[in-house]
């Protein structure tokens, strides 16, 4: 793989998760792009820097041994991924502060350096808690690869941060400047809430969370089909979002024990909020995790899933799959995965291959509800 090649820095990257024979690369011309910027200005040791929605740390290990670094991400395998980043080119895995974005940050920062998310909400959210943490003649720099840049990211900024200047487009990536004034202060609108009739709850869901306004098709789909009688089972939530699978599945088995996971930190924290409000203190583990990668072999019985068929702006199946390896290797013999995919994903195929039996549970037109036993 290329090295990412700039004034700060040559740096050997990986992406997460890692996979032979990976096709792309860990980072792309809107950091090189930022990166030559930033270098034009100048850094001290003594900046304070904040990097936001770094994909694998290229930004962040770029200029961690120029300034004080801190990198806020709402990815738990982008924060892995600055981690094994910084060690795999001779830093230290804590040589810069690593701040969940469920987290609150802790100005005053010299600069901000926004890598513009899929999600705008996150954006929106960013830049609200930025009120107040910003240092006197702060800059911050919001970058993109041009075709993932929407308008309404520079409104974002503008409308919170201050006058937005657009660079020109290099390498088919731009950088937005906002130059920082005193606005009043604005409350967040995030999270939101919305509420179902079947189980009687309502979820609330912070602004990285997906499908924040209401309950996605696909879960919709699943609800109805999520196995009952399962008596004291060790059952799995696998990308749980707002955590809606597990807590509609734990009301109907009371003795079942309950692990969530998820690799957004936005997802985890709404989903541990509403098992506290639909279940109260009832026994459950929600982590922040690449999956079920940290998960013991034949630890579980059951695992729920609505897998992701996108990572960032990068579409395809290669995570579904590798959450269907996650949950063979945890699933005791006998165990089973239930998932919901659209039809024309082709997973009764794909998990044939993994499961000793697939079924097909239900249909709807377009999604199909499959068990798949190990």
């Amino acid at each position: 793989m290329p090295l990412l090649i700039s004034p700060f820095a040559q740096l050997d990257l990986i992406r997460q998760p890692e996979h032979q024979d990976e096709p792309l690369q860990a980072f792309d011309a809107a950091d090189e792009y930022l990166l030559n910027h930033v270098a034009q200005i100048g850094l001290t040791l003594q900046s304070r820097v904040l990097v936001l929605n770094d994909s694998f740390g290229a930004l962040a290990a770029s200029l961690a041994p120029h300034a004080a670094v801190v990198s806020s991400t709402d990815s738990f395998l982008a924060a892995q991924g600055l981690e094994k980043n910084l060690t795999r080119n001779g830093m230290a895995y804590d040589s810069v502060s690593l701040i969940p974005a469920s987290e609150p940050l802790t100005g005053p920062f010299d600069w901000v350096l926004i890598r513009v998310p899929k999600t705008l909400a996150l954006l929106e959210e960013q830049l609200i808690r930025l009120q107040g943490q910003l240092a006197p003649g702060a800059r911050v720099i919001a970058a993109a690869m041009i075709k993932h840049l929407p308008r309404s990211a520079g409104d974002l900024l503008e409308e919170y941060v201050g006058p937005l200047q657009a660079s020109l487009a290099v390498k088919k990536a731009r950088l937005l400047f906002a130059t920082p004034q005193i606005r009043e202060l604005r409350t967040s609108p995030y999270p939101t809430r919305y509420t179902l009739d079947e189980p009687a709850i309502e979820l609330l869901n912070h602004a990285n969370v997906f499908c924040r306004e209401g309950l996605d098709i696909g879960t919709r789909a699943f609800l109805p089909y999520l196995p009952k009688n399962l008596g004291s089972a060790r059952v799995a939530d696998l990308g749980c979002g707002n955590g809606v699978l597990a807590i509609a599945n734990a009301l109907e088995n009371p003795q079942a024990h309950y692990t969530l996971v998820d690799e957004s930190y936005m997802a985890v924290q709404s989903a541990a909020e509403n098992w506290q409000a639909s279940l109260g203190d009832r026994e459950v583990v929600i982590r922040a995790a690449d999956g079920l990668a940290g998960q013991e072999t034949d630890s579980l019985d059951v695992v729920l899933c609505n897998p992701p068929f996108h990572q960032q702006q990068v579409v395809g199946d290669f995570l579904a799959w590798r959450m269907f390896q996650q949950a063979r290797a945890a699933l005791v013999t006998g165990g089973a995965l239930y998932i919901v995919g659209n039809r024309h994903l082709g997973y009764h195929t794909k998990l044939s291959r993994l499961f000793r039996g697939v079924e097909q549970v239900a249909a709807t037109p377009k999604f199909v509800i499959l068990k798949a036993r190990k």
